[in-house]
């Protein structure tokens, strides 16, 4: 088997305030220790090289918890040992994500001078009622503040996450929301529905959420207001300008590798022992108490590897090939498709000779995940 794309991906635990919808391993910062989880970072790196081999990166995604919080210059030895060791260019897509209302705008530089060269700035809502539902710490103008100020630097590849679905928000306030991306002028959009996880806040006291016809409303004033802006509607929730397409997101979908380190995070490798998840420990002081630096792993048995894939790259608008499938599962995609999804068939959901939703099965994909559970 071919080696497949591989990207890493680089958690930072702590955010300011831990958010009531937040089901991520994110901390309430305290007093972190920034230099000492700088150099956890390298020698996390350096155990996963030694284990997996060196191949250079297609992606990397610094996600959290809140990055923007992490002081640049705790970061400069990692990115002097990727460059080191080739595992990264100038052409390497870097993302960091960013929350307004945490970042001092003076670290925004040192990201760019680092080579990051992608923020994902994590607005929610310009609504200020909608961000106090949400427990956001930021209000209109600071979210505004931050991605022109970004655009001054010099990031020309902006992600804006806004969600819909959210208490006391109305079709109206939503599309305010997507009329400041607009004239924003941002070349990709993350719009999903606020859904309430086990092990959150909301979870234990669930607020109220706009009822049935308000969120058909909303999603149809949504996606006319999006494709007004050019704007490919090209994973669920996903929306990107020809070309801007985030790399890291897409290769998670079409099920290639990552590694993962950091407190908390889990990667997927294809090596000699097959196809493997890992997963560091979750909290940040065992992380930085730790001697050894090898993940934990589990195998990705033959039962549950083919229904991960599709369950990830059916999430694009264009699915996976056949030979996608079978060289990142090693399984056949004629015999899984005949014994899993026949019922899909029948229903027209899928279209025929790849992975691929039909029109009618897009807008039931959860269906058809369901029969991949």
């Amino acid at each position: 088997m071919k080696p497949l794309p591989r990207a890493l991906y680089i958690h930072i635990p702590w955010c300011i305030k831990k958010c009531p919808y937040c089901d991520f391993n994110s901390h309430e910062q305290g007093n972190p220790d920034f230099a000492g989880y700088g150099r956890a970072l390298l020698h996390d790196l350096e155990a996963d090289l030694e284990r997996y081999g060196s191949i250079p990166f297609v992606s990397l995604f610094f996600g959290g918890g809140t990055p923007s919080l992490f002081p640049p210059q705790h970061l400069e030895p990692l990115f002097q040992r990727l460059k080191d060791l080739n595992l990264v260019s100038d052409i390497t897509e870097i993302t960091l994500e960013a929350n307004p209302g945490t970042l001092d705008l003076g670290h925004l530089s040192g990201y760019h001078d680092l080579g990051i060269n992608r923020l994902s700035v994590g607005v929610q809502s310009f609504n200020q009622g909608v961000l106090k539902a949400l427990g956001r710490i930021h209000d209109r103008d600071q979210a505004v503040a931050m991605i022109e100020h970004a655009k001054a630097i010099g990031f020309t590849r902006l992600n804006v996450d806004l969600m819909h679905g959210t208490p006391g928000q109305t079709p109206a306030i939503a599309l305010e929301d997507l009329n400041i991306v607009r004239d924003l002028e941002i070349s990709h959009l993350s719009w999903y529905q606020l859904t309430i996880e086990p092990n959150t806040a909301f979870y234990s006291k669930p607020p109220k959420l706009p009822e049935e016809e308000t969120l058909e409303a909303t999603e149809a004033v949504g996606y006319e207001a999006i494709n007004s802006m050019g704007l490919q509607h090209y994973e669920v929730s996903a929306f990107a300008k020809a070309g801007e397409e985030v790399k890291h997101n897409v290769n998670y979908w079409e099920f290639g590798d990552y590694l993962g380190i950091g407190a908390g995070s889990h990667g997927k490798i294809t090596s000699e022992r097959g196809f493997m998840r890992t997963q560091r420990t979750r909290q940040p002081s065992n992380y930085l108490a730790r001697t050894n630096f090898y993940a934990t792993e589990r195998p990705i048995l033959d039962g549950y590897r083919g229904a991960e894939c599709l369950m990830n790259g059916l999430r694009l608008k264009s699915g996976i090939s056949y030979t996608y499938f079978q060289e990142r599962t090693g399984l056949d995609p004629i015999e899984f498709r005949t014994t899993h999804l026949m019922e899909a068939d029948r229903l027209g959901l899928l279209k025929p000779e790849r992975f691929q939703a039909s029109r009618f099965g897009w807008r039931h994909l959860n269906h058809i995940l369901e029969m991949l559970i």
